[in-house]
């Protein structure tokens, strides 16, 4: 069992190597992120936002096409490797915050964003509870988390953990943990967080929108 620091270096250390090629054509296990953008985008336009925070936001393609699509709203993007925030400080985009930081600690003050989102981060996350507190802390009242990653049926998470995710830290990737759907309920719950949808979805995806 690897300690905090040892899963978020590797976290870093892997997506460093990752940063320069995560948004081309030839990104490859990083290609399904790119799946999971239109359910983003589809639970954001549910309801109007003016500060939205991405967590765990790598070199920043969601974020891109949520600012090409509306550049009036404010975006901060949150990751904790600088190569990934260097890249995606180089696109330009004006008025967008890109911040180095840990999405444990989330280094804004209270009541910062109307909307959270986080897709594909989560499961790098060895204190996941704090993530949730964290996020609860941030959102303003009435705000929105939208969070995508990974799930499936217990026997399946088993192996998941147990074998899939170490052998993984041992080929250099920050992998800590894939959750059911209870313990995400209970985050949600010791967070405060209320949840609005929940649910396991295909290619072992897990959609969970929750408000302060």
């Amino acid at each position: 069992m690897r300690t905090e620091k040892e899963y978020k270096d590797l976290t870093v250390k892997e997506f460093t190597k990752a940063a320069d090629i995560y948004e081309s054509s030839h990104a490859g296990i990083y290609e399904i992120c790119k799946e999971d953008y239109p359910y983003i985008a589809g639970e954001l336009e549910k309801e109007d936002y003016t500060d939205l925070l991405d967590c765990g936001c790598g070199t920043g393609p969601m974020i891109s096409l949520l600012y090409d699509k509306d550049p009036g709203k404010h975006y901060t993007g949150l990751d904790i490797t600088p190569r990934m925030i260097e890249v995606a400080r180089a696109k330009n985009l004006e008025g967008v915050d890109w911040v180095v930081g840990d999405c444990e600690n989330l280094p804004f003050d209270d009541e910062s964003f109307d909307a959270i989102i986080c897709s594909n981060s989560f499961h790098h996350y060895p204190n996941p509870q704090k993530f949730f507190d964290s996020v609860k802390r941030v959102l303003r009242p009435g705000g929105r988390l939208i969070l995508q990653d990974y799930t499936s049926s217990k026997p399946v998470l088993w192996l998941m953990n147990h074998i899939e995710m170490p052998l993984a830290n041992m080929a250099g990737h920050g992998d800590v943990g894939a959750k059911s759907l209870d313990e995400i309920r209970e985050y949600c719950n010791k967070a405060g967080l209320k949840i609005e949808l929940l649910e396991s979805a295909k290619k072992a995806r897990m959609h969970l929108v929750a408000r302060k």
